[in-house]
C-alpha cells in the first residue's frame, strides 16, 4: 500500500442503513466517521448522495482458475456423477490449453467490478496439470494484490491418493505460496478416509496453513469424514484453521447428530462455506449460526465445464442463499449479506474487515434504502472503493485504477 495515497471522503453515505454520515479514508484504511467532516487538502471528494454503504463484499468458495468467462458458450453433456465432471474437466482443459492465468484474471476483474475485493479460490493440482493452473492464478493473485485480496486454495480436484505424486505436488503448491491447502471426499474420492486426511493435514501441519476441503459426501459416510476431520482438528490444535465447504451430511443427518456434530465444529472453530445449491440437502444455516459455527457464502464455479451457472456477484449469491433457506423477514435477509460480508470475511480470515475506524477501505456504495434491499434487488454498484482507491463505478471497473 502507497503511504502517498491521496485521501478520500465519502460524504452523506448510510453504513448498512444507519444515519447518514461522512466517512474519512486516509493511507488505505477508515481513518473517521461522522457528521460533515472537513475534507483534508487534497482529499478526493465523493457524493454518496445518501446511498447504502456496505463492507467490501467476500466471496467465500469459488473456482477462478477453471472459468470460462466471457468465452465461447461451452456445450455441457458431461455425466450425472461427480467423477464424470472430475474427469471431464480435466480432459478438457488439457486437450484445450484452458490457461488458468487469464481465465482466473478476467474473472477476478469482474468480481472487482460489482464489489467484491476480497475472495477464497480453489485451484485444481493434479498430476496431468502439475501446477500450471496454481502458478497462473498466483500471478492474477500478485497482479490484483494493491485492489483485491486473494486466497488461494491448493486443490486435489482429482483426489489425493487415486494419482501417486499428488502429495507431493500439494506440498510444492504451499512452497510456493499457496494460502491454503484443500481436501476432496477421503471416503468417496480416496477409498481411504483415515490415510487421505493424514496426508493432507500432515502436509498442512508441515506448512502450518489451513484447511478447506470439499465435503460433498452424504448422510452417515458424510458424518464419519466428518468426524474424522474433526479428530485431527483438536489433535494437531488446528483450531479455527479448518473449513469444510458443501458439508451436505449436516442437511441428511438427524436432527441429534447433526447437533452433536456442530457442537464439535464451534468448539473447534471450524466453519462451514456453503454455495446453497437447490438440488442437495444443505447444512441448516440458522441452526449452525445458533451452535455457534460461522456460516460464509460462495458461489462454487462460475461458467465452466462442471455447470452454466454462477455469477460474480455476491449479492446475488446472498439472494440466492436467502431463496434457499427461506429467509423472508429483513432480519433474516441481513444473515444472508452476513454470508457474504462480515462472517465471509471472519471464516477465511481477512483481517481488518469492516465499516469500523481501521478497518481497510474497502467500501460499496448501493441505492437500495436498507441491507434487505440490497440483497433481494442487487442493485448496481455506484461506487466501489478497495484499500482507499476508487475501483469502479456503477459496475465497470476505472480505466487505469485496476492492473491489467
Amino acid at each position: 500500500m502507497s503511504l502517498n495515497m491521496p485521501s478520500l471522503l465519502l460524504r452523506n453515505v448510510r453504513p448498512l442503513g444507519a444515519s447518514a454520515v461522512d466517512v474519512r479514508v486516509h493511507d488505505g484504511r477508515i481513518a473517521e466517521i461522522g457528521a460533515a467532516l472537513a475534507a483534508p487538502a487534497g482529499a478526493t471528494v465523493e457524493d454518496g448522495e445518501g446511498a447504502l454503504l456496505l463492507p467490501g463484499l467476500v466471496e467465500g468458495h469459488t473456482h477462478l482458475d477453471k472459468t470460462m468467462w466471457g468465452m465461447d458458450w461451452y456445450r455441457n453433456e458431461v455425466g450425472t456423477h461427480l467423477t464424470d465432471k472430475i474427469e471431464n474437466e480435466r480432459a478438457f482443459r488439457h486437450a484445450s490449453g484452458h490457461d488458468a492465468a487469464a481465465q482466473s484474471l478476467v474473472l477476478a476483474k469482474a468480481f472487482l467490478a460489482l464489489g467484491t475485493t476480497r475472495l477464497r479460490t480453489h485451484v485444481d493440482v493434479d498430476t496431468q496439470a502439475g501446477l500450471r493452473h496454481l502458478e497462473g492464478t498466483l500471478r492474477t493473485r500478485e497482479t490484483l494484490r494493491e485492489v483485491q485480496q486473494i486466497q488461494v486454495v491448493a486443490f486435489p480436484q482429482s483426489g489425493l491418493l487415486g494419482r501417486p505424486g499428488t502429495a507431493e505436488l500439494l506440498d510444492q503448491s504451499l512452497a510456493l505460496g499457496a494460502d491454503v491447502l484443500g481436501g476432496l471426499d477421503p471416503c468417496a474420492i480416496d477409498g481411504d478416509p483415515v490415510k487421505s486426511l493424514d496426508v493432507l493435514f500432515g502436509i498442512a501441519h508441515k506448512h502450518q496453513r489451513p484447511i478447506d476441503i470439499h465435503l460433498h459426501e452424504p448422510g452417515a459416510m458424510g458424518a464419519f469424514s466428518l468426524e474424522l476431520i474433526l479428530q485431527r482438528t483438536e489433535a494437531l490444535g488446528m483450531q479455527g484453521q479448518v473449513a469444510i465447504s458443501h458439508g451436505f451430511c449436516l442437511g441428511d443427518v438427524s436432527e441429534r447428530e447433526r447437533d452433536v456434530l456442530l457442537a464439535r465444529m464451534a468448539k473447534l472453530g471450524v466453519v462451514l462455506i456453503t454455495s446453497a445449491p437447490a438440488s442437495r440437502n444443505v447444512p441448516p444455516l440458522l441452526a449452525c449460526r445458533a451452535a455457534g459455527v460461522t456460516v460464509l457464502g460462495g458461489n462454487d464455479g462460475i461458467r465452466d465445464t462442471w455447470s452454466p451457472y454462477g455469477n460474480p456477484d455476491m449479492l446475488e449469491r446472498a439472494m440466492l442463499i436467502g431463496l434457499r433457506y427461506n429467509l423472508r423477514r429483513d432480519d433474516e435477509l441481513e444473515v444472508a449479506l452476513d454470508t457474504v460480508t462480515h462472517s465471509g470475511a471472519r471464516g477465511c480470515g481477512f483481517a481488518a474487515y469492516g465499516l469500523d475506524v481501521g478497518c481497510r477501505a474497502d467500501l460499496v456504495l448501493v441505492d437500495a434504502q436498507t441491507p434487505a434491499q440490497a440483497v433481494v434487488g442487487r442493485p448496481v454498484r455506484k461506487l466501489v472503493v478497495s484499500g482507499g482507491r476508487v475501483v469502479a463505478r456503477h459496475g465497470t471497473l476505472v480505466p487505469g485504477a485496476v492492473p491489467a
